[in-house]
């Protein structure tokens, strides 16, 4: 069986596609629609931003086919960047996601596991507490609540049976992948069939374009300081600044990348199994929006409580126990989001262990030929940003994983521009490589992506100060991390 430093070579094309779709559908798709209804303020504008977030989703997909089918190695991304870059910023990505980006996100989904736990056992809960809140000075606190202690048990369930072998892991991914794309399949076609609310439709479509706030004040969210949806410039930034739902939603279709050294046939399957599973995501995703349109008014889409779209949806489909069928896939979807992301992410550790830019032990399989240390240092530091809490207002918590992640979508957005711009650079460095697939439409179409993303980054840039500068801080922190350990370690061979 072919190996990659005794990597086993154990996921087909099935499997692949698996951790591609089962990474991107977490919660996101039952819940940002709400938001980005009180952002953009119209039926038919919510409808654009996805479209936007699915044409940069497959068109990222396909380009990085060209990169992954050239170097099918363990790392992806972070071996694209050092490829195509240098050494540096290959770390710097790698770092950005160790810190924040993957472990971040993992917490995030533990931890909506658990509210969706809640609803089917109220005694889980953030406000439940096992150790009430701590404060450490006027912005942050520590606490173990229920609902938190929950997250990390899923954290450490998840890391120790992943721990075991890639079969587990796949195996484990193809189940609930599988559960929750019919999930979301059974809530669009049961909301477009047996939820069709005329008076809906009527609202929604027949009224597709004006822009409206919700029902409450009748104003819209500001996308910038007095910026709405109501002038034609504020509508340009909201669709940019509504991107950081939707992709966000989207995002994790990359992580195919870090185990290409145990895909078979990677040259073929990585890019076979990007276009398949983002092609299914994002065609379920605009499907889910449809649904939503036609069951809930669109100012109800905007005051729905806690943002739960897919839950009001499902409870005029199955009055009175909808938002318990939903709580159900809920747990399902998040459940194998964060299989997904564990399984993935230590191979990225792995890659850099390898150069001599991380902890020497990630760099290490264990007998089951999985990079077991990096796997629980991952799982360690995942569980450790489920504590702390951000102080909102007296007795009101937040969780300072969601800070962190919001600030990141912009740096997240930065490391996909400048590896798609990697494919470029490798055409000029490494003209005669071999590429068994190229990018789909290039240069045009890799080439729009860059510019499409690129506007979105200045938008938030620009109008979303607060939460975008520090995510650049978070990346520029990894710069003397990188001379560190480029002075105290030497590279695998």
């Amino acid at each position: 069986m072919a190996q990659e430093k005794n990597f086993i070579r154990g996921l087909g094309l099935l499997d692949s596609t698996m951790i591609v779709a089962g990474s991107m559908i977490g919660s996101g798709i039952f819940i940002v629609s709400a938001d980005m209804a009180r952002q953009l303020g119209s039926p038919g504008w919510l409808l654009v931003a996805w479209l936007i977030t699915g044409f940069l989703t497959v068109v990222g997909a396909l380009s990085y086919g060209e990169l992954a089918a050239m170097m099918p190695h363990a790392g992806g991304q972070y071996v694209y960047l050092r490829e195509a870059f240098s050494p540096l910023w290959g770390f710097l990505y790698g770092w950005t996601l160790f810190l924040v980006i993957q472990t971040g996100t993992i917490a995030a989904v533990s931890v909506g596991f658990a509210r969706f736990l809640g609803v089917l056992w109220p005694t889980v809960s953030e406000s439940n507490y096992l150790i009430k809140p701590i404060n450490l000075g006027s912005s942050y606190a520590v606490s173990l609540s229920t609902a938190q202690l929950v997250g990390i048990a899923m954290i450490a369930l998840l890391t120790w049976m992943n721990t075991r072998g890639l079969k587990l892991g796949k195996i484990v991914q193809n189940i609930f992948t599988f559960a929750k794309t019919g999930g979301l399949i059974a809530l669009i076609v049961l909301g477009v069939v047996v939820g069709w609310n005329s008076g809906a439709v009527e609202a929604n479509f027949g009224d597709f374009w004006t822009v409206r706030g919700p029902l409450q004040g009748g104003t819209l969210q500001e996308v910038g300081t007095g910026l709405t949806a109501a002038t034609t410039f504020g509508l340009f930034v909201a669709l940019c600044v509504s991107q950081t739902n939707s992709l966000f939603s989207a995002d994790a279709w990359n992580n195919i990348t870090f185990t290409a050294g145990e895909v078979k046939d990677p040259k073929r399957n990585i890019p076979l199994s990007l276009a398949l599973g983002t092609g299914l995501v994002i065609t379920l995703y605009l499907l889910a929006n449809v649904a939503y349109l036609t069951t809930l008014p669109l100012k109800t889409i905007q005051e729905v409580p806690s943002d739960r779209v897919a839950a009001a949806t499902a409870e005029v489909v199955f009055p009175g126990f909808g938002a318990t069928l939903m709580a159900v896939v809920m747990l399902v979807s998040t459940f194998g989001c964060n299989n997904g992301l564990i399984l993935a992410g230590a191979r990225a550790y792995y890659a850099m262990a390898r150069d001599g830019l991380f902890f020497q032990r990630a760099g290490e399989l264990n007998q089951n030929a999985v990079p077991g240390w990096g796997l629980w240092i991952q799982g360690i530091l995942a569980a450790a940003l489920v504590l702390p809490r951000t102080i909102i207002a007296e007795g009101i918590y937040g969780n300072l994983y969601s800070n962190l992640l919001t600030y990141v979508i912009s740096a997240a957005l930065i490391f996909y521009i400048l590896t798609i711009a990697g494919i470029f650079v490798l055409r000029r460095k490494q003209p005669t490589a071999e590429r068994p697939y190229k990018a789909f439409g290039y240069p045009v179409v890799p080439a729009l992506y860059i510019i499409g993303a690129a506007v979105i980054l200045l938008v938030l840039l620009v109008y979303q100060t607060a939460t975008t500068w520090p995510g650049l801080w978070i990346v520029l922190s990894g710069i003397p991390v990188y001379f560190f350990w480029r002075a105290r370690v030497i590279p695998r061979a």
